[in-house]
């Protein structure tokens, strides 16, 4: 699932090519990808200028000003296997997997595409924006907020640490891959309580996790399968892991075999003897 890196990354090439833009076409092949009524998406999309493009957690949202009902978002989240990339619409027919279609003014097209289905696509006002539960409970930003304030507000709780982590609650935007790679830069097993962790440790592995996803912003977020930016590129911080898929693999730091174990049920790729509980 792309996380925050990789949304990022996508988020930043939308901007820099969609502002100013009117959509003026929408097909919807896979109307189920919508989290509203077809026909609702359409009249809210059809003459809606592009403000901007932002990240919010995993989520992609536009703003726009539409013609229908003013300021609206336009939110997408990818999930698992979904792209939103932005083209010249004489350069890319028509693909097997394309849920939402968008014709823009100067002939280019943006289009979400989704090949195991489970992402989806809505325009919002700002207010049902505001009230949607899933985006209401997003926690703090990791990049914007301070590692202290984070640490602080994990220092007390009784989950284990990687649950913590990939919790949207608690922090927001970080999954999988980013976790097991700040808790092995911060020497911690991905199963301790967070409370049984020294603050000053917590505040450490806060540390990694923000370089860990300026790192991975910087080199175009992480393409295992699906991944590509807004321009259809690959991202390249794969190739800087050092534990997240290598089960069975000599652990860089001392040699050991890294192996593996579910946590709040995510797979989790670490080594057992450079990660302990921090003390």
């Amino acid at each position: 699932m792309p996380e925050l890196p990789e949304v990022e990354v996508i988020a930043r090439g939308l901007n820099r090519s969609l502002p100013g833009r009117t959509v003026e076409r929408v097909e919807v092949p896979w109307p189920t990808s919508l989290r509203q009524p077809e026909d609702e998406f359409r009249r809210r999309m059809l003459g809606a200028r592009v403000l901007g493009v932002r990240r919010r957690a995993k989520l992609l949202l536009a703003d726009l000003e539409s013609p229908d009902v003013g300021p609206l978002l336009l939110g997408v989240h990818l999930k698992m296997t979904g792209r939103l990339v932005h083209e010249c619409g004489c350069e890319r027919p028509g693909a097997k997997h394309d849920r939402v279609i968008m014709t823009l003014d100067d002939g280019s097209v943006l289009t979400f595409a989704d090949v195991r289905r489970f992402g989806y696509i809505v325009a919002l006002t700002p207010d049902e924006l505001n009230r949607w539960p899933f985006y209401a409970s997003l926690g703090p930003e990791p990049l914007e907020s301070s590692a202290d304030a984070l640490a602080r507000a994990v220092a007390s709780r009784k989950a284990r640490i990687k649950a913590l982590l990939l919790d949207q609650t608690v922090v927001a935007g970080c999954g999988n891959i980013y976790a097991d790679e700040s808790l092995f830069r911060a020497g911690l097993g991905p199963a301790v309580r967070a409370c049984d962790v020294p603050e000053a440790k917590l505040v450490e592995l806060f540390r990694h996790l923000q370089d860990v996803l300026a790192q991975a912003i910087a080199e175009n977020g992480s393409s295992i399968r699906d991944y590509v930016n807004a321009d259809g590129d690959a991202g390249a911080f794969q190739n800087s892991f050092n534990v997240y898929g290598k089960k069975g693999q000599p652990c860089p730091r001392c040699g050991g075999c890294l192996t593996c174990s579910t946590v709040a049920g995510r797979t989790s790729t670490y080594c057992p003897d450079c990660q302990k509980n921090g003390r």
